[in-house]
């Protein structure tokens, strides 16, 4: 037997790789199933099954493609309905897979088909639990995503997860082994461990929402401080539940190389939106005109998600030469599939061709603390709530960027102000956005909060500025 953890660290996803005796299953794969493939004919093992914890909703799942090139059937826990071939296995069901059986817990919760699969080594013994989204380390999945499918409010959802959690997974021994679906900086959970592989008994002891007195304080405490889901998780959803056009496809198109006369005529024929993936400070300097900077050096796919509201949005890349390939997969493994090339000779050939760029006012920490007057200039801080709230530069306005769609109706394009993040990576986000739709009443910060707080005099606080005025 042996157990392999695939972690993909911008989604913070874990898939897992299990063989035995000449036969593999699969655990939640990711979009591009190439590596999947390479490996099982390295270690000259057949795939068997392909098991999915649920519908995911915070990226979309290898699975069709997976099958459609092995055979492998896919397994989801009771009441999924697939648009696919597919088996909606029964609570308790078994499958074989060499020495191996898993068993289906069904898990609802998270979601309704939330099913745990629990491992039995060739003894028989329970050995591990691929958890999905019922459990995570130090935490367990959001209660809320569900609602509108399952007709239940979050609470009624919540109390399921309890019901779940305390009979189907906190029965099992302490010396089980925890493999989540996600770690750490997910959006699918609030209080993830930076550890991604625990055992249970540890779990038990440690995890917040396994240590309530009972249901009630369960539903409160997990349901507490639950962030607005990215509006693209219903989309991933929809093409883990119908399927997906092949990866295959949407990398050929993806890497279609453009020239820069070619990428203008695209662009401007397809409304498309150039994403440009360099870094921050780079992109700064010269850039396309309307081009919007998410860097691949970064929570990349999360926060196209986030701030790109379509999936079927046509896409041209602009990247760092060599970086066309990741940045086409990292899209596709959040559903942007529309994706129609990338711009040959990134910049450099769109200057060469004497097209014109642009570029975002950014400014250091020392001449934010020369220019800026606590008081009279506008100062927007677009770091999450929390990280406002524990300490902020006096004054201050909190806009987090995740919410820059909404709050950007309430800009006075006639008044100056200063903005900045924790590090400069969400900032220049919020920047080219704002560019891209006309705004340009503003100075970037590089560096961002980490370094306004360690090299300026500047007066911090944790006091909350309450008005919403901009």
């Amino acid at each position: 037997m042996n157990i392999e953890q695939i972690y993909t660290g911008c989604l913070a996803q874990g898939a897992y790789y299990v063989t035995s005796n000449g036969e593999a299953f699969i655990v939640d794969p990711l979009r591009e199933v190439q590596p999947y493939l390479d490996r099982l004919a390295k270690d000259n093992v057949k795939l068997k099954y392909i098991f999915e914890t649920h519908f995911h909703a915070d990226f979309v799942s290898g699975h069709v493609d997976l099958s459609k090139k092995t055979g492998a059937k896919i397994v989801y826990g009771p009441n999924a309905a697939c648009e696919f071939d597919c088996i909606s296995a029964k609570d308790n069901e078994e499958f074989k897979i060499g020495d191996l059986t898993i068993k289906v817990l069904h898990t609802p919760g998270h979601t309704m088909e939330s099913s745990t699969f629990l491992l039995k080594d060739p003894n028989g013994k329970d050995h591990a639990i691929f958890s999905g989204d019922t459990l995570f380390l130090g935490d367990v999945g959001r209660p809320d995503l569900a609602q509108k499918a399952a007709n239940l409010t979050q609470d009624e959802l919540a109390g399921m997860l309890y019901d779940s959690l305390m009979t189907k997974i906190m029965p099992l021994a302490d010396d089980v082994t925890v493999y989540p679906a996600h770690g750490a900086g997910s959006a699918c959970g609030k209080n993830m461990m930076k550890e991604t592989v625990d055992s249970l008994g540890n779990q038990k002891k440690v995890n917040y929402a396994l240590n309530q007195p009972n249901k009630e304080a369960f539903i409160r405490e997990v349901t507490d401080g639950l962030l607005t889901p990215p509006a693209y998780f219903g989309m991933n959803v929809a093409m883990n539940k119908k399927g997906y056009a092949s990866i295959d496809t949407v990398m050929g198109n993806g890497m279609r190389a453009l020239n820069p006369a070619e990428f203008e005529v695209a662009a401007e024929q397809t409304g498309a939106i150039i994403l440009d993936t360099r870094d921050a400070d780079v992109f700064a300097k010269d850039f396309v005109p309307q081009a919007i900077n998410i860097g691949l050096n970064g929570d990349f796919a999360p926060w196209v998600g986030a701030l790109i509201v379509d999936v079927n949005q046509p896409i041209l890349l602009v990247t760092e030469a060599g970086k066309e390939q990741d940045a086409v997969t990292r899209l596709a493994r959040v559903g942007f599939d529309n994706q129609i090339g990338f711009l040959a000779g990134g910049i450099d050939a769109w200057k060469a061709a004497g097209k014109e760029t642009d570029q975002v006012v950014r400014i250091s920490p020392a001449q934010f603390e020369a220019q800026v007057k606590i008081g009279e200039s506008k100062v927007i801080d677009i770091r999450k709530e929390s990280e406002y709230a524990a300490s902020h530069i006096d004054q201050a306005y909190s806009k987090p960027l995740a919410y820059l769609n909404d709050w950007i109706k309430d800009i006075n394009p006639n008044e100056h102000f200063f903005m900045h993040c924790a590090g400069g990576y969400r900032s220049m986000i919020a920047a080219s956005m704002l560019q891209a739709r006309g705004y340009r009443n503003f100075s970037e910060i590089s560096g961002g909060f980490n370094q306004i707080s360690k090299t300026t005099a500047l007066p911090v606080t944790d006091f909350i500025c309450q008005s919403k005025v901009m």
